[in-house]
């Protein structure tokens, strides 16, 4: 199993016949996602290797029945290329796209939302289910199939991350890039929300950096709803205070969202913090060991009740019993 994507992915590629739309389609289809279409307005009728382009979502929609689109068009084009793909059915959009305007998410993350669909990003490398699809820019190469679910905000950490945990052995259900602007359109919560609820996933890595409460936010939500094993990673534990360390949300300003708050909370929700994300492989194992060693507790409730009901039994049907007198007869 996995969370968002899977074999029954059929994606749209915007912006499919600008450069990186064209070689992430190109990608995509020979990881083996199943890319039925593209949209570039003016273009349709047009190929991108074997994919047809058609001119609007509604049409690529229609013609192909997707379910899901990602989006490689310009900053000043992709808030409404989220507004046509919504618009137009898709349930999952995935935006790639950096510096698009804070104020313009504002008014589509609730538009998205209320259309009964998914944002994830903007600014953000997709998501990957090993061996069943991916969307966005995630590398291939680096995941493997196993019990391991990962969400992050940052980008290329994200990678190195993976390829640490494939290298010991560990690995990926679903490997999700949530983007790191200040206004995005699925969170930690979100996606720790469907790790829990996957059959598949027997433990999660997630990866924080700098600015903004994400982090302590989803502290507090494993702390009571999460029952997996989790480690994480908070990335810029040396960045100077007021500066932006790459992405639009990653900044410490008035002392809020620094990297050493993040780790406390993390901490104190028993939830240890790596040193890098080379360390993250050990961490995980070690938390795989320790929920190993704990009792299940549906379990033990489930054999505790089974146990109070059969001695319940054995104590009515001894009650029920009529006694014997001396010779062998029953009392009346």
């Amino acid at each position: 199993m996995s969370i968002f994507i899977d074999k029954k992915t059929k994606l749209i590629v915007q912006g499919i016949t600008g450069r990186d739309g064209s070689f992430h389609a190109r990608q995509m289809k020979k990881y083996g996602t199943k890319v039925v279409g593209g949209v570039t307005p003016g273009k349709g009728g047009s190929k991108v290797g074997s994919i047809p382009v058609f001119n609007t979502m509604k049409e690529a929609v229609a013609k192909t029945g997707a379910n899901t689109s990602v989006i490689y068009v310009p900053p000043a084009f992709a808030v409404d290329a989220i507004y046509e793909a919504v618009a137009a059915g898709i349930k999952l959009v995935v935006c790639v796209t950096e510096g698009v305007p804070a104020n313009d998410m504002m008014k589509v993350a609730p538009y998205v939302k209320a259309h009964g669909a998914r944002l994830i990003g903007p600014n953000c490398p997709g998501l990957i289910s090993p061996d069943q699809s991916k969307v966005g820019i995630l590398p291939g190469t680096i995941v493997k199939k196993g019990t391991v679910g990962v969400v992050s905000r940052s980008g290329t950490l994200t990678y190195e991350a993976i390829w640490a945990l494939t290298l010991e052995g560990l690995g990926q259900t679903t490997c999700v890039g949530i983007g790191g602007d200040q206004v995005i359109g699925t969170n930690f919560i979100d996606c720790l929300a469907a790790f829990e609820a996957d059959k598949a996933t027997k433990g999660i890595v997630m990866i924080g950096e700098i600015g903004g409460s994400d982090e302590e936010e989803a502290a507090a939500f494993i702390k009571k709803n999460v029952s997996k094993p989790v480690v994480a990673f908070i990335a810029g534990q040396t960045a100077p205070p007021g500066k932006r360390m790459g992405h639009a949300g990653a900044i410490v300003s008035g002392g809020c969202g620094t990297a050493e708050g993040k780790i406390a909370a993390l901490n104190k929700v028993g939830i240890p913090v790596a040193g890098s994300p080379t360390e993250l492989p050990t961490l995980m194992k070690e938390a795989f060991k320790k929920a190993k060693a704990k009792p299940d507790k549906k379990k033990t409730v489930k054999k505790t009740k089974k146990s109070a009901g059969k001695n319940t039994r054995k104590a009515t049907k001894k009650a029920a019993r009529p006694k014997a007198g001396k010779k062998g007869k029953t009392r009346k």
